[in-house]
């Protein structure tokens, strides 16, 4: 959502329309939305994005309002008591710190305009970007804005506020394109997984070479590629947010599609199989002159360990992995 804010400000600025932006730059307890969430009010009164509702969402756009009339920021503290909770509906109890700046205030770092660049990195064509917005607390309530910087990453992970001195929080708020699985194949473990990456909001693109399995019908809403299937692993860009899942129809076939793989960028390799299948690709890609580096970045069997053996379970599994690696989440 954080990322789709970021076109919808740019659309606004460029009809000329005036915007302030609302931000939870920290939380204590619990609350109804976490660190990270935005709120995009314009200057009819429309407000894009969420910060849970209720009387403190209310109370956050009428500080957004404000500013956006009469600059400058606001950052309050909202305390969730048992009688503002229950009023709003959110029994929480916990506190909510937002941040209330015009757009143009919000997207101006050391005096540069950084909102193209967001942009780009919301759509994917630059590396992930994070927010980190930094607020210096003066008690135990009361905080004030400090400083702005927007910085290149890998990856992916949830906002986060991170205590970066005695009296500072710095909120970490990453912004990247949306997340695209490839997968090769086209059979009932890859039809699996192609409804499971739907579910998240992935863009899937599907690669195979027979026509019965490379039908549209059979996977609405993705992109499907009928060719050779190694071939097309190495035509295809592989960005940022981009991720490999090679589940054909036979070793051989695994073994093509990945040694194209390994000659591509793509930062995340999966196959599936079993593990003797990966030791001899593995002992073929060594023949052909491939890194160790490029063979290890193969994940196989592709998957977190649930025990599934169903196509569905497997789709779970593999895109829990993927899901991990995107949010760079160590395992448990």
């Amino acid at each position: 959502m954080t990322d789709s804010l970021f076109h919808h400000m740019h659309r606004l600025r460029s009809s000329g329309r005036r915007f302030a932006v609302a931000t939870v730059v920290r939380t204590h307890g619990s609350t109804p939305q976490v660190a990270g969430a935005k709120l995009v009010l314009d200057e009819s009164g429309t407000f894009v994005g969420t910060l849970g509702g209720g009387c403190v969402e209310a109370d956050a756009i009428i500080a957004a309002r404000e500013v956006m009339e009469k600059g400058g920021r606001s950052l309050r503290a909202y305390e969730l008591t048992e009688d503002l909770a229950w009023n709003s509906g959110l029994v929480c109890g916990g506190t909510m710190w937002i941040l209330a700046e015009r757009g143009d205030d919000a997207l101006t770092v050391d005096g540069r305009d950084v909102l193209p660049e967001l942009v780009r990195a919301a759509a994917g064509e630059s590396k992930p970007l994070a927010i980190k917005t930094t607020v210096r607390r003066l008690d135990g309530r009361r905080s004030e804005f400090a400083s702005r910087e927007v910085v290149a990453v890998d990856g992916a992970p949830t906002p986060r506020v991170v205590r970066v001195s005695e009296d500072r929080d710095q909120l970490v708020d990453v912004i990247s394109g949306k997340p695209h699985i490839v997968i090769a194949g086209g059979g009932h473990v890859s039809l699996a997984i192609y409804r499971q990456a739907q579910l998240l909001d992935f863009d899937v693109t599907i690669l195979e070479d027979r026509p019965h399995f490379a039908g549209k019908e059979r996977f609405p809403g993705a992109t499907v590629v009928e060719a050779d299937m190694a071939a097309s692993i190495a035509a295809t860009h592989f960005g940022w947010h981009s991720f490999l899942v090679i589940a054909t129809r036979g070793h051989k076939m695994d073994g093509d599609c990945c040694l194209a793989a390994v000659k591509t960028d793509a930062k995340f390799i999966g196959l599936l199989g079993s593990r003797r299948k990966k030791a001899l690709i593995d002992r073929m890609l060594r023949e052909e002159g491939v890194s160790e580096a490029r063979i290890a970045a193969i994940r196989s069997p592709v998957g977190l360990n649930i025990g599934g053996r169903t196509p569905a379970e497997i789709a779970l599994a593999v895109m829990a992995e993927i899901t991990q690696e995107r949010y760079q989440c160590e395992r448990r």
